[in-house]
């Protein structure tokens, strides 16, 4: 019995032990609300299921807060990634707008290259500000923020574009081997960056730079080029989630398409232990913030609450969330007490014998 106690404590202690519970509990909500929540079925050779649409609209979401989460690791901040993603709808569908066949493959896959390059240039912007203006992040990705909901807004010309192509659809709204795609899309890219951040030095050097900048700039990292491409990584997660959820449906709309997905990202990347000073990081713990998020957002719309309120049930979530993971609140909460240290015993008294 013992020997229990301690494992159940690693258990509970761990990171991503309460968020884990706090999805469970979302889930089950959502079951009790919803009749066969947790069916899966085919139709037409696609997978349906309230599951299978939290994974598919948390795709472009799950994208962002994984290039965030570097970015937050290197102890900085990425807040225009809602307006790349913007940027990268509306630029692909602009040029898909353009053409005599929508459905030219070609003309589909250039539109998505011009997308996705203009996403990693504005990320390198961001890089270059931090990493050699020496700007700070929240500041320089700021700029980008307020500027990029503009330049969304000039390609657009502040009107919606609506388009009707199959195989720009397919990024967002398609299906491949019966999976939604967007999800294979969102899979491959965070099974690529695991092997790079996790079995190669590149996360030992983001931690690193997060850490402590001088010492690894001391012990021979690149600071300035590792900084200029995560922040360009970000904002290729996010020029991806803009073309998914542009895709989805098939317009682009500049001022509201990625609005407020910053702070989604920022809440699932905070949710799943990663810490905001830098220099620690968790991709696992990222996409399981990824899913709460989601998971709320579908129990929000299934018990009828207004849309008003959805930031307020965020905010909710993420604070029991961050209280859960404190030690400190737990020990208070659970009324954790130490064991109080085994009382000394006497020593012996000496006895004087008289002659």
């Amino acid at each position: 019995m013992t020997g229990t106690v301690p494992l159940a404590r690693r258990i509970t202690g761990h990171r991503l032990f309460w968020p884990a519970v706090v999805l469970a509990g979302l889930l089950l909500l959502n079951l009790a609300l919803t009749d066969g929540f947790f069916s899966v079925e085919i139709k037409d050779g696609h997978l349906y299921g309230s599951l299978v649409d939290i994974a598919r609209f948390g795709a472009p979401l799950i994208l962002v807060a994984l290039g965030m989460t570097l970015v937050i690791a290197t102890g900085g901040i990425d807040l225009s990634v809602g307006s790349v993603v913007a940027i990268s709808g509306a630029l692909a569908c602009l040029s898909i707008s353009g053409l005599e066949d929508q459905n030219s493959v070609t003309g589909v896959l250039t539109a998505v290259g011009l997308a996705l390059g203009l996403a990693l240039v504005l990320g390198a912007w961001n890089g270059m500000l931090v990493a050699v203006a020496g700007i700070q992040p929240i500041v320089a990705t700021l700029i980008l923020m307020v500027a990029g909901r503009g330049l969304a807004q000039l390609i657009t010309d502040g009107q919606i574009i609506t388009i009707n192509s199959a195989p720009y659809k397919l990024i967002g709204g398609g299906y491949w081997l019966t999976l939604p795609f967007g999800v294979l899309i969102a899979a491959l890219l965070l099974a690529l960056t695991a092997f790079l951040t996790r079995r190669l030095a590149l996360g030992l050097l983001i931690e690193a730079v997060g850490g402590n900048a001088e010492a690894g700039r001391l012990s021979g990292v690149n600071a300035r080029g590792l900084l200029i491409t995560v922040y360009a990584f970000c904002a290729l997660c996010a020029g991806i989630a803009g073309l998914m959820i542009s895709s989805n449906v098939s317009s682009a709309d500049g001022n509201n398409a990625g609005l407020w997905i910053e702070l989604d990202a920022i809440l699932a990347v905070v949710i799943g232990g990663t810490a905001l000073t830098g220099g620690r990081f968790s991709l696992g713990g990222t996409i399981l913030g990824a899913l709460i998020i989601q998971t709320l957002t579908t129990t929000i719309y299934t018990i009828g609450v207004p849309p008003e309120t959805t930031l307020l049930f965020k905010a909710l979530v993420v604070t029991v969330v961050c209280l859960l993971q404190s030690p400190a609140f737990r020990a208070r909460a659970f009324h954790r007490r130490r064991r109080p240290a085994a009382t000394p015993a006497p020593a012996d008294e000496k006895v004087e014998v008289r002659a």
